[in-house]
């Protein structure tokens, strides 16, 4: 009898004087042990997380260059070590007596790097290669951690820091306006025309290739100027010409800076992706153009924003621009508190550095609106970017005490304040009424169901 109890199956029939199995589910099955029956191991664990990893197509890896693609970490650690220790422990690169402090710090900064590239998650992008992108959130995440030193230090300090990377810093610098010669005429526009001007050309190429989207880089470029009006009053190099703002800057440099993002975005967005190996292309033309193609993406994704789409939108598009000006004005604070030329190369690192972490920054982030479902949670690019924007402010304002002390004139009080009210009104209007109306329609419904059925008793 125990041996046919065991046999019997949860689909057969049962004795009616036992009413308790009649309702009780029948037993779960033990669950076996690893996959399918199997043990899994440790290195066939799939350790790739749905939230951390934006892959739109699963390209297979070119059998030829394969090397590059499997794990080396314990090659990488052995070369690494060996050349720590050939650069410390030998006198051909350090003699003794001399200073190794500035070598000591670049061998931490690259070890750093080296285990950025190794260990830490892929982004959203894997051209060139993904670890280049690690490279990438690594060199961000050592400057945020620079900066959160900084901000812990006062001006002075601060100022004679910046001569460990250059000698030639913590000097007083002579302010430059260019509120000057304002007539319209040709020969002061011809004046006006230097290497910045590429720089404006060169940055909003970068913008819109961030960005992917006309509006959102014209309502940035306007939004700019505004800001350059709002704080002439702070920095004298925000003091321009009306000719210079809107005829030079926004209808010349931002509009051909834009127009080629914008058309390098569409081409790319047309244009025929092969994904096929090294060994798969003939001739030497093919390899050469194979190899080319590393360098550029792996596929392209149009960003369409819709800022009036629902509240969500517009309230990340409202972010995102605040976010960019704070991105685009910390730099003339810090180089004008901490006296660096515009054209210093810590400057032109710093701005070149945030154009490369903000390309997957902003792709993690439209991936994490537009596609919940598939970005569990915020990318880890545009975390610390943010992160990093944030605190540059927060030096800022911290150094910035009792140095900027002229007053906000009155018709820039003004001006915030209207279009503060713009912003809050808009959304009102555009989502608030419709939204109200619904719930009031609603409400209707449901005191006409509830009389009728009263009627009908």
């Amino acid at each position: 009898m125990a041996h046919e109890a065991e046999n019997t199956s949860p689909t057969s029939q049962v004795e009616e004087s036992d009413p308790d199995a009649l309702l009780s589910p029948p037993p779960d099955a033990r669950p076996e042990p690893g996959l399918n029956g199997k043990p899994v191991r440790w290195y066939d664990a799939d350790r790739t997380e749905s939230y951390t990893r934006i892959a739109p197509f699963q390209e297979l890896h070119d059998t030829s260059i394969e090397f590059f693609y499997k794990p080396i970490t314990l090659t990488a650690l052995g070369f690494g070590l060996a050349a720590l220790s050939y650069v410390a422990m030998t006198q051909d690169v350090l003699e003794e007596g001399r200073d190794k402090r500035r070598v000591g710090a670049y061998a931490a900064v690259v070890s750093f790097l080296m285990f950025s590239m190794i260990q830490f998650r892929d982004g959203p992008f894997i051209r060139p290669h993904p670890a280049f992108w690690r490279a990438i959130l690594g060199i961000n995440l050592l400057y945020e951690l620079a900066l959160v030193f900084l901000l812990f230090q006062d001006l002075n300090s601060a100022r004679r820091m910046m001569t460990l990377l250059d000698p030639s810093l913590n000097r007083p610098l002579p302010e430059k306006s260019y509120a000057e010669h304002c007539e319209l005429t040709p020969q002061n526009i011809w004046d006006s025309i230097d290497i910045f001007c590429l720089a404006h050309a060169l940055g909003w190429f970068g913008k819109a290739m961030i960005l992917r989207d006309y509006w959102f880089c014209w309502i940035l470029s306007i939004a700019f100027e505004f800001a350059e009006y709002s704080l002439q009053h702070q920095l004298a190099n925000f003091a321009e010409c009306w000719w210079d703002h809107w005829i030079l800057d926004v209808l010349v440099c931002n509009w051909l800076g834009t127009y080629l993002g914008m058309k390098t975005c569409q081409y790319l967005e047309v244009k025929p992706y092969e994904w096929r190996g090294l060994r798969q292309t003939r001739g030497l033309r093919s390899k050469a153009r194979r190899v080319l193609s590393q360098f550029s993406p792996h596929d392209w994704t149009a960003f369409k924003w819709e800022g009036t789409a629902s509240f969500l939108h517009y309230l990340i598009v409202v972010l995102l621009l605040a976010v960019f000006l704070a991105a685009e004005l910390n730099p003339f604070y810090l180089k004008s508190l901490l006296w660096m030329e515009p054209d210093h190369p810590i400057v032109i690192l710093r701005l070149a550095g945030v154009f490369l972490c903000a390309l997957p920054a902003v792709r993690e982030l439209y991936q994490y609106i537009n596609n919940p479902r598939k970005a569990k949670r915020m990318g880890q690019h545009v975390w610390l970017l943010l992160a990093t924007i944030l605190t540059e402010l927060l030096v800022i304002t911290k150094w910035g005490k009792g140095r900027f002390t002229e007053p906000l004139p009155l018709y820039v009080r003004w001006a915030w304040v209207i279009g503060g009210i713009l912003l809050v009104l808009y959304p009102a209007i555009r989502f608030g009424v419709p939204s109200v109306r619904k719930y009031i329609g609603k409400q209707k419904q449901k005191r006409k169901g509830k009389g009728k059925g009263k009627k009908v008793q």
